[in-house]
């Protein structure tokens, strides 16, 4: 698990926090539930993805994107012939990945681990950061014990954004 706690030094006054803009109601699962029970639960709830839940912590995330992975096609390496060797040509680094995903069973084998978490009291700024020098959609958020308080995702920064692009 990564903990994301940055001072809020940098805030300004009207710098939202994470906890004013985070989905609070958060739908969870445990490692040991079935692929079905997590894209079920995605789909249920509409949203981009469901932390893993293990004695009370955050372990892992599970995205509609690793949901999808499992169905595309995976680039095998392809066997290249050399003097009497056969070598394997690099399918990319992602191979073993995505093996990994489509053979999964259940969450703890599909979720991506460790996960970036983010304090509830950091900032709009700090959230919006992450999740662009991160690549993720979907963070969730943590108390000072670690515990899941609520999740954000990019759709609840964008409408936080567009609220205070209209007020101002």
């Amino acid at each position: 698990m990564t903990d994301i706690d940055l001072p809020a030094e940098n805030a300004t006054p009207t710098d939202p926090t994470v906890e004013q803009i985070m989905r609070r109601d958060v739908p969870n699962v445990g490692p040991d539930d079935s692929i079905a029970v997590v894209a079920k639960t995605l789909a249920d709830n509409g949203i981009a993805g469901v932390p893993v839940i293990e004695h009370g912590k955050v372990i892992g995330i599970i995205t509609e994107t690793d949901i999808i992975a499992r169905e595309a096609d995976v680039d095998v390496p392809t066997p290249v012939p050399f003097l009497d060797a056969i070598f394997m040509a690099d399918a990319g680094p992602d191979f073993d990945e995505e093996m990994r995903k489509v053979l999964a069973v259940n969450a703890r084998q599909i979720m991506t681990s460790p996960v970036y978490n983010i304090k509830n009291y950091a900032t709009l700024n700090q959230a919006a950061t992450l999740m662009i020098d991160q690549g993720i959609h979907t963070i969730p958020v943590v108390n000072d014990d670690l515990e899941l308080v609520g999740i954000v995702t990019r759709s609840d920064i964008v409408r936080v954004i567009a609220r205070l692009e209209n007020e101002g």
